[in-house]
This record gives structure tokens, sequence and C-alpha cells, in this order.
């Protein structure tokens, strides 16, 4: 896949992993249109990358997420890669019920299964159509490494992205007489603000890889037409998962 001269729309794209794929295809000579929630996380990173295009999103509800694709075929009516990276990491203990559950999307209106899967799945949909008419195009998901041997304590979220997996590996399928390239991005922890603190409560010293390794690895990955681009450690556990799931369960959730 051509990884310049590209018009892309990445979801998430103002902090983290999103704001670090927003660079490196800035710089790789593209046009690049981020979305978030927040107009103050878009603000920061208009203010840091100028030539990016923002705006607005809650990309967890339909009605945003049409006007969503309206607004970028209107505007950038030569889309042609779509990033699904909007993600958010919930610690849910289901034991207590609904409580962790109905705590979290009242206090921030997020929910897990909506913007970290449903948008991956309508966003493609509305833009896939489009998409057909170039000569290139590419649909890139970003999972995790917790899809393929999850953590616990987050329940919801790797579900999340051991759908994004699946939905991945059928797509790539359906579109494999298509223009349409589908690449799922595999990263392992990552030093991003996505746990909120987590980390910092389970006593975890390590941080993780910083995001501009994802993002680099995307775009070489991307240039050699690897559907699943595995970064970092996050090729042992999806290699291992296959090979020894148990031990590696075990031992990530000691």
């Amino acid at each position: 896949m051509q990884v310049k001269g590209n018009t892309i729309l990445i979801t998430g794209g103002a902090t983290g992993i999103g704001f670090a794929l927003a660079e490196i295809f800035l710089c790789q000579g593209n046009e690049v249109i981020i979305c978030a929630r927040t107009e103050e996380n878009l603000r920061k990173a208009k203010d840091r990358l100028p030539e990016l295009h923002t705006i607005r999103c809650d990309v967890s509800k339909e009605a945003e997420r049409e006007k969503l694709h309206e607004w970028v075929i209107s505007n950038f009516p030569e889309i042609n890669v779509l990033i699904n990276n909007a993600g958010i990491q919930r610690m849910i203990d289901l034991r207590k019920g609904p409580e962790n559950l109905l705590r979290y999307l009242q206090a921030d209106g997020g929910d897990e299964i909506d913007i970290n899967f449903k948008a991956y799945v309508y966003l493609a949909a509305h833009f896939i159509p489009d998409f057909m008419k170039r000569e290139e195009a590419a649909i890139v998901n970003v999972s995790s490494g917790l899809g393929f041997v999850p953590m616990a304590s987050m329940p919801v979220y790797c579900a999340t992205k051991a759908a994004v997996h699946s939905f991945s590996i059928s797509l790539r399928h359906q579109m494999k007489d298509s223009p349409i390239k589908i690449f799922e991005i595999i990263p392992p922890m990552v030093d991003t603000d996505l746990d909120k603190g987590g980390r910092g409560r389970r006593g975890q010293a390590e941080r993780g890889i910083p995001p501009q390794e994802v993002a680099k690895a995307t775009l070489i990955g991307m240039e050699k037409d690897e559907p699943e681009i595995a970064v970092g450690t996050a090729r042992n556990i999806k290699s291992g998962a296959r090979e020894d799931f148990e031990q590696i369960f075990s031992r990530m959730n000691r």
C-alpha cells in the first residue's frame, strides 16, 4: 500500500496512538483528518500539528457517526483511508453486578462496547461504499495484544479487542476482490492515558512503549501490505495465545 498521498481519517486522533499516527502520516505527505470527543484535545493537537484537519465527534453515537461521514465526504471527497483507533479501557469487577459499568457510563458517557467495537463496524460500513470507488483504499483497525490473551480485570475491553480481531478477519475476506485493504494493528502496552491511572492503582511500574513506536510499525507494515501488524511484545502474545494460552494467561493475571 502507498503510504504517501492519501487522505486519512483517524478516530481518537488527538492523543496517544491516534496522535502519533497523525504525526507520522503527515510527515509522509498525507492529508490527515482527526476526530475526538473533546474540543480541548483537538485544539491542543492542532496547536502541535497545524496541518491537521479536526472535527469533534463522539463515535459511540450513530447520529454523530453519520454526520462525521457526511462532513468528511463533503470536504475531503478523495478520502481513502479510515483508521479506527478511538478506544477506552475500564477495570470492571462484574462481581458487583452492573455497578462499575454504570458508574463509568454516568461519569463520562463512555461505553467500551460502543466506542471500542460498535463504532469500528459502523464507520467501516459508512465508508466502504466510498472506498470501493478508489484505486486503492484501506481500513485500519487498532486492536490489542489483550484481544488474544485477556486481562481478567478488564473483561469488556479485552472482549472488544478480540471482537475487532475477528471483525478484521471477516472484513478482509469480504474485501478480497475490492480495492480496499484491511489492516489490523496489534499494540502491546503503550504509554498513553488510556488506562487513566489504572496502572498506578495496580502498582504497575511498567508504562509501555511510546505511541510513536506503534505509529512507525504501522507505517512500515502497511507499506509491506502486512494484514496483521503486531508490535513489540504483542507479537509474542499473539503467537503464544495459539501455542500455550494457559501459561501466558496465568502469567499475565497473577
